[in-house]
């Protein structure tokens, strides 16, 4: 979304070394998967890359699938503010929305 496109050039700005964010998946919490979000500096060999507006967003072979048609947004409130990732591919999730299963 605009929102995360906006979040990521504002984390990049101070990493001239860093080319994007790399997206994957890792087995963790209640319900078996959870995301995860880092810098990178390359482009994994396997690495799906998505570039909008000018961010680049590489995606890691193992959660290709998982994250096919997954919207990712930036979510500010009150008391927190947070990447949010629109999954259609969910099946469940923990109660505390940390975890999910495809």
């Amino acid at each position: 979304t605009p929102s995360a496109v906006e979040k990521i050039k504002q984390l990049l700005k101070d990493k001239p070394e860093h080319v994007g964010v790399k997206v994957g998946v890792r087995t963790r919490g209640c319900n078996g998967l959870s995301y995860k979000l880092d810098y990178t500096k390359t482009k994994g060999d396997s690495d799906e890359e998505v570039v909008q507006d000018g961010v680049r967003v590489f995606i890691e072979k193992k959660a290709q699938l998982t994250l096919l048609g997954t919207e990712m947004d930036y979510v500010e409130d009150k008391l927190s503010s947070e990447f949010v990732f629109n999954n259609p591919n969910i099946k469940g999730t923990c109660g505390c929305g940390e975890s999910f299963n495809v």
